[in-house]
């Protein structure tokens, strides 16, 4: 499978510790729907992860899109996006595409006007909400084509 798209930053981005919010797209690898679910439900996907509470929420406000790529934005305070976070996605997800959700030069965080801004910012909440009308909840289908229904 080829490398997902990332989004090509300056050098000077890549270096610094400032967060940025992704939007994510991935699949789910063929046969690894049930092993994901399992962790969902018993709250370990993550588990040892700096973020580990982000991957639930991640997967709870996951949207299916047509093209059957889950999406859902993310947090990461890495100067490479999602550099800590890849190794437990890529467990059970081909990462399609990771690019940034908001501008750059518009994040307080990455401008260094308001460090850790990125937690509880809301400049990706546009984008967040066309993603909750867009596609269908990724749990919903994920427990329904795993055979667990609902």
């Amino acid at each position: 499978m080829a490398a997902p798209e990332l989004a090509v930053h300056p050098p000077s981005a890549r270096i610094n510790l400032y967060g940025m919010r992704y939007l994510v797209r991935a699949r789910v690898k063929p046969g690894r729907e049930r092993a994901l679910l399992e962790a969902i439900n018993r709250g370990t996907l993550g588990e040892g992860s700096v973020a580990e509470g982000e991957y639930l929420r991640n997967m709870n406000d996951a949207r299916l899109a047509p093209d059957q790529t889950a999406r859902w934005v993310e947090v990461c305070y890495c100067p490479t996006p999602l550099q800590e976070e890849r190794p437990y996605w890529e467990e059970f997800f081909d990462l399609v595409k990771v690019q940034d959700a908001h501008d750059r030069r518009q994040c307080r965080d990455q401008n260094g006007s308001e460090p850790w801004a990125c937690g509880d910012c809301d400049c990706t909440a546009r984008l967040e909400e066309k993603l909750k009308k867009t596609g269908q909840p990724f749990l919903k289908i994920l427990h329904t084509s795993s055979g667990d229904g609902l």
